[in-house]
């Protein structure tokens, strides 16, 4: 895709990789909005030159009202990659608000979001669909089994809908991210972890070449091996 002279959506555009991401492609000549529930992120993303707009995605109404807000503007790509972790930890009780929180961000929100926007991207003479999975929907790991239920019915949506829309100009692209040092990750996962400005590099050269999927540093290897064992891959990453 030509990114200049393109209009993005990024969700959870305010900080980690979704603003890097928003940050990488207005440097190379697109409109880009965000959108994100803080307003102190959203107060500092403007002060970058960034369009955002607060929205709550973990509602159906606040999807709906996302996608009215914006029923004028053009655009041409959605980059479906606001989430949050949900998780918890060995021994503890699973937390049913919180859980269905995080089904909702992470899976239903892309989705709605999908179903809002696709009229109007059909008629984008070049447009493209990011969701953000994860490394974790190839093969989960222990400590984290809402969120890579989530990725992993996130990756799967996103197979089909490729398939679905083969014969029309939308693109559909997953960006599957390794263990990215951001606020999600800080104090939950130890380790070496990409930088989320390097992750989002990755992501823009798939839009940029049209990838189907952007297997993003470490991942890379994760994808071999897993072609090679994919039992040894489950084993490995259970613990992880």
């Amino acid at each position: 895709m030509k990114i200049s002279g393109k209009t993005a959506l990024v969700t959870g555009g305010t900080d980690g990789i979704g603003l890097e991401i928003a940050r990488q492609l207005t440097a190379k000549g697109a409109t880009v909005l965000v959108c994100g529930r803080r307003e102190d992120a959203l107060a500092s993303a403007r002060a970058e030159g960034l369009e955002a707009i607060q929205a709550d995605l973990s509602t159906p109404a606040g999807c709906a009202a996302l996608a009215a807000a914006l029923a004028d503007r053009p655009i041409d790509m959605l980059i479906n990659n606001a989430g949050m972790s949900g998780n918890f930890g060995p021994g503890e009780p699973l937390d049913l608000a919180l859980t269905d929180q995080a089904i909702f961000l992470n899976l239903n929100a892309p989705l709605h979001l999908i179903g809002h926007f696709l009229p109007n991207l059909l008629k984008r003479p070049e447009a493209v669909i990011v969701n953000v999975t994860s490394g974790l929907a190839i093969a989960p790991r222990a400590g984290g089994p809402v969120y890579c239920a989530t990725k992993s019915g996130l990756r799967s949506f996103t197979q089909s809908l490729r398939h679905n829309l083969r014969d029309t100009h939308i693109h559909v692209i997953e960006a599957l991210p390794p263990v990215v040092d951001t606020a999600m990750t800080r104090g939950r996962i130890s380790g070496n972890k990409m930088s989320a400005k390097q992750c989002a590099a990755e992501i823009v050269d798939a839009i940029a070449t049209n990838a189907k999927e952007a297997n993003v540093g470490m991942v890379k290897l994760l994808r071999l091996i897993y072609s090679l064992s994919p039992a040894l891959v489950r084993r490995i990453m259970i613990k992880f």
